[in-house]
């Protein structure tokens, strides 16, 4: 009898503990279950506020398909660590079900912020989850976090430069040493460019003055092409330098659409607007679900979408059916654009 009875306190206690680690769902008085989400972008830029705007659409739709409420909490640090942190701390204050970081400083504090509480983390827009150690593994993060990536394909944007301009022998390479997405994009870089035997200058800049001041070095430098993965210093400083390198002749290949949208001759890489529904849907996921984020995926993106601006192809003397002709064959589609401050 007493083993009888020791044996059903030992179930109780493993239910009650399994009832206190489920995820909490707030029900209001119409019924409609209702979740916290606490959004952190890094930095007012048009690629990363397309992502915001996409995860908050995606999040309405999902809950007026599932009869669900999503209180979303939105601030931006714009860059300053402290600021972040502090927004990080007001999200466990207000007790989020679930935060979602727009960029890999954002992500890289909410891991640190989310270690001991375990509330679930999904990032946006990490260059490289896993070499900033965000995740363990792509397909098994680990932990409470997982998210999605903008993963760049440098050798890609190198065959657009050398199909445009094969005569190519030195090019620049502006970015900022301070932001880790460019880490791993800037080193195959390098090793690109040395494997073919042609020369590069860094340029470097952590404000939109040095990163101004960096372009107008490259300028004197003689390149004859420029380089940029997707660096959210030098996108929020594009509409101040991509008038710089047209007048010199010079085409800016970038690591998103949305530097593009912003003046530089062509962005490369994922479509931002899906990403932010993707990320969107994996919090939904995580939270209507039950999903472990742990042991969600990371998501990655098709890296094949060329973005031509055509004001700028023709400052530089190129038609949009030029390079669209050019660069076709090494792109799943090439799309025009024109320069505005956002999409």
């Amino acid at each position: 009898m007493k083993r009888t009875v020791g044996v059903l306190v030992a179930i109780f206690v493993v239910i009650a503990l399994l009832a206190g680690c489920a995820k909490k769902q707030d029900t209001g008085a119409d019924g409609i279950r209702s979740y916290k989400v606490g959004i952190c972008n890094f930095v007012d830029d048009a690629s990363l506020n397309q992502i915001v705007e996409n995860i908050n659409a995606q999040l309405a739709q999902i809950g007026q398909e599932q009869n669900v409420k999503f209180d979303i909490l939105y601030d931006n640090c714009n860059a300053d660590a402290n600021v972040l942190n502090q927004i990080i701390a007001n999200f466990i204050a207000n007790k989020v079900d679930l935060m979602i970081g727009v960029a890999t400083p954002v992500a890289m504090a909410m891991q640190t912020a989310t270690e001991e509480n375990r509330i679930p983390v999904v990032f946006a827009a990490v260059s490289d989850p896993l070499a900033t150690g965000i995740v363990n593994l792509l397909e098994q993060p680990g932990a409470n976090i997982t998210g999605t990536s903008d993963f760049l394909d440098s050798q890609s944007v190198f065959n657009l430069i050398f199909a445009l301009k094969p005569e190519t022998n030195l090019v620049g390479l502006l970015y900022d040493v301070g932001q880790d997405a460019s880490t791993t994009s800037i080193a195959e870089a390098k090793a690109i460019l040395n494997q073919k035997g042609v020369r590069f200058v860094e340029r470097t800049g952590t404000t939109v003055d040095e990163v101004v001041l960096a372009a107008r070095a490259l300028v004197s430098d003689g390149v004859q092409a420029v380089f940029t993965p997707t660096d959210n210093t030098i996108m929020t400083a594009e509409l101040s330098i991509y008038e710089i390198f047209a007048d010199a002749g010079i085409p800016h290949y970038t690591g998103a659409d949305s530097f593009a949208l912003n003046g530089a001759f062509l962005g490369y890489g994922v479509d931002y607007a899906n990403l932010g529904r993707q990320t969107g849907a994996m919090a939904a996921d995580i939270l209507i679900n039950g999903k472990d984020p742990g042991k969600t995926p990371v998501l990655t993106f098709d890296n094949g979408t060329a973005t031509v601006n055509v004001e700028t192809a023709a400052a530089l003397g190129y038609s949009f059916d030029q390079v669209s002709s050019v660069f076709g064959p090494f792109c799943t589609q090439v799309l025009s654009i024109e320069t505005a401050e956002s999409f």
